[in-house]
């Protein structure tokens, strides 16, 4: 790790600098990727680091499945695949670039590999083969797992390759800001604002300047936006300081939700469902027990055939929201919670009784007699069929034998983010974002495919920077000096303007609870712009400071919570705009609107919008100017019909044409 300089801002007081070729900001396994690319590609004397607020702390650490998906090209295993078809797959569920999707389908194998390389212990026969299953909206079996942790293994993996290196870590260090400077056509990025929460609470708030010539954002999704929840606790995102910087955020209306334990969070995918667990909702208390779900599904063949696809089909999807489609029960969840229910699901009982193998319906039979799992109980199965399913919940102090799971429709990716072209560049120059904070995915995506996106981004990232902005040179100070010493004075507001009783984490809560309502996995067109307004409200009494704040450290979290206002109002502009051009139920949500359809007979209480698939040949984006939102509409571009002629792309390759956007 180099050693700062001293810069002194105009009260004399001095903070550290340090000078980096590209800063990487963040830990998970997309940043992490992107830092070994780098430093394999770069000039050794192109010193690199990578920032993060909490090393091993984000969604690729902490997160998973019952066995969590990898996803890429099936270059391996009987059945015919090749690039083309799966960009095609990518692109299906619309608002994807197809170039993006090409050149995911294309880095796949490459990054599949590397990862194999690294030492994650993806499943392989006695030859060699990489097994492979289908994962949700794939119609070939393309995804692959290494267990409940294949994104840990990702990171531990990575992590120690970065170590082996020599790439420092800023463990502890937030970005807080984007600086830049005039370019030569545009303004580029030059460097960070960043936070030391080690010495948050000095008078200079931990302030440190990170020149860089170029910066790659790899900071996840912002898991905070949500009541409900599966993302680590306190994953805040980086949204706000990219919108303030002046980035163009693309599919903002598309997140993904499903089922989850509320306690640990966790995703009750795949075998979790397909050994067919039971439903049950109370009242606060835990009386007034329910069998809700019997309540619609009254064929049991239909019940237990919904319960046992939702382990496969496990995102929300609009398409399969009408029983007896797997979607309803995320509907019907999520109704009893809005209407103040505790919803569990229970491995101790079956969803009906009896329950016989031999009389399910044959595809759950056949599925559940192969995988060994014929146990006279959910929990049974689920120990024949995934025991790791079982340890996992152990090891964080449930005992899924003696005790139900309290569940919830819960926020877990965001497929939407900032917009990048086909080498993961941002609208803004030398700034690239990947993984789940790139607007790269569509309404809907391949189960496993957000992993691969994020290690081909990284690679992408790499390249581009590798062979065109590898020159070194000496970057103007004067712009990062200027917004450090505006950073402080924002700061140094929140001590001084306070008049006020709320407390941030009170705006944070409602924040939190108005996305769950408005723009969770059912959005009322009515309440839109009444959430609107009231969280551009909660962003302006943040930005002016009218919170109790006491110490430094907590004018930094206000700062973040401010970001997190920021973030919401964004998506809620998005959203807004997509209602207002007749945007329908898509994807993971349903449009509900009094003057709808009723989206069942039996649930004609939800009337909604139907979707329109001309909308899905469009991409929203929207930026902020400052004071407000610019909304734009930009037609998706095709997947490419490249010119693969040798002899031409070796001459292109050669001069190096190839790598200009």
């Amino acid at each position: 790790m180099t050693q700062p300089n001293e810069i002194t801002l105009s009260d004399g007081s001095k903070l550290p600098c340090y000078h980096y070729h590209t800063v990487i900001v963040g830990s998970g396994a997309a940043g992490l990727n992107a830092a070994e690319h780098l430093r394999e590609l770069l000039p050794g004397d192109c010193q690199l680091a990578i920032i993060t607020s909490a090393l091993t702390g984000g969604t690729s650490y902490c997160s998973g499945s019952d066995k969590q998906t990898y996803w890429r090209l099936g270059a391996v295993g009987t059945f015919a695949d090749d690039p083309q078809a799966m960009a095609e797959t990518l692109a299906a569920g619309g608002c994807m670039h197809g170039d993006i999707a090409l050149a995911e389908a294309e880095g796949s194998v490459r990054e599949f590999f590397h990862l194999v390389r690294n030492g994650v212990p993806f499943p392989q026969t006695s030859l060699g083969t990489f097994v492979g299953y289908r994962t949700d909206h794939d119609p070939l079996p393309r995804a692959t797992s290494a267990g409940p942790w294949t994104s840990r293994y990702m990171v531990a993996c990575s992590l120690e390759r970065v170590r082996s290196l020599g790439i420092p870590i800023f463990d502890s260090h937030e970005a807080v800001g984007i600086v830049t400077a005039e370019g030569e056509s545009q303004p580029r990025c030059v460097g960070l604002i960043v936070v030391d929460h080690n010495r948050c609470n000095d008078e200079d708030f931990g302030l440190v300047i990170f020149v860089a010539q170029n910066v790659i954002m790899a900071t996840g999704g912002p898991g905070e936006l949500y009541a409900r929840t599966v993302y680590p606790e306190g994953q805040m995102g980086t949204h706000g300081v990219c919108f303030e910087a002046g980035l163009v955020a693309a599919n903002l209306t598309e997140s993904q939700f499903g089922l989850a334990s509320l306690n640990p969070r966790w995703n009750l995918s795949g075998s979790y469902q397909q050994v067919l667990p039971s439903y049950y909702s109370t009242d606060q208390d835990g009386g007034d027990k329910r069998d809700f779900l019997a309540e619609i599904f009254s064929d049991p063949d239909e019940y237990v055939l919904a319960i046992f696809r939702k382990g496969y089909q496990w995102p929300f999807t609009a398409q399969r929201a009408a029983p007896p489609g797997s979607s309803a029960i995320d509907v019907l969840v999520h109704w009893e919670i809005s209407r103040g229910r505790r919803v569990w699901m229970d491995y101790r009982t079956n969803p009906i009784s009896p329950l016989n193998i031999e009389d399910l319906p044959e595809e759950a039979r056949e599925y559940l007699q192969r995988s060994g799992a014929i146990g006279d109980t959910p929990y049974k199965r689920l120990e024949q069929m995934n025991p790791a399913a079982v340890e996992l919940y152990a090891s964080k102090g449930v005992d899924l034998s003696s005790e139900p799971l309290e569940i919830g429709l819960s926020a877990q990716h965001n497929n939407g983010g900032f917009a990048v072209d086909h080498w993961w560049e941002s609208s803004l120059p030398h700034l690239f974002i990947i993984g789940e904070l790139a607007g790269t995915h569509g309404v809907t995506r391949p189960g496993g495919a957000a992993l691969n996106s994020g290690q081909v981004g990284g690679l992408r990232a790499a390249q581009r920077i590798a062979h065109v902005y590898s020159d070194s040179q000496v970057e103007r100070l004067e712009p990062l000096v200027a917004a450090a010493e505006e950073m402080r004075k924002r700061l140094s507001a929140y001590l001084s303007t306070s008049e006020s009783d709320v407390r941030p984490e009170e705006l944070r809560h409602r924040i939190r609870d108005l996305m769950t309502q408005v723009a969770g996995p059912l959005r009322p067109v009515e309440r839109i712009d009444e959430a609107t307004d009231e969280v551009a409200e909660i962003w302006q009494a943040l930005r002016e400071g009218k919170v109790t704040v006491q110490a430094p450290q907590q004018a930094v979290e206000a700062l973040a919570d401010e970001r997190l206002a920021l973030t919401a109002w964004g998506y809620l502009e998005a959203l807004r705009a997509y209602i207002n051009q007749g945007g329908g139920s898509r994807g993971s949500y349903l449009i509900t609107d009094s003057q709808g359809t009723p989206l069942h007979p039996d649930l004609a209480r939800i009337r909604i919008r139907s979707d329109n698939e001309e909308h899905r040949r469009h991409i929203i984006q929207v930026s902020f100017d400052g004071t407000g939102w610019i909304s734009t509409v930009v037609p998706v571009r095709p997947i490419p019909d490249q010119e693969v002629w040798f002899e031409q792309v070796w001459q292109r390759f050669q001069a190096g044409e190839i790598w200009q956007r």
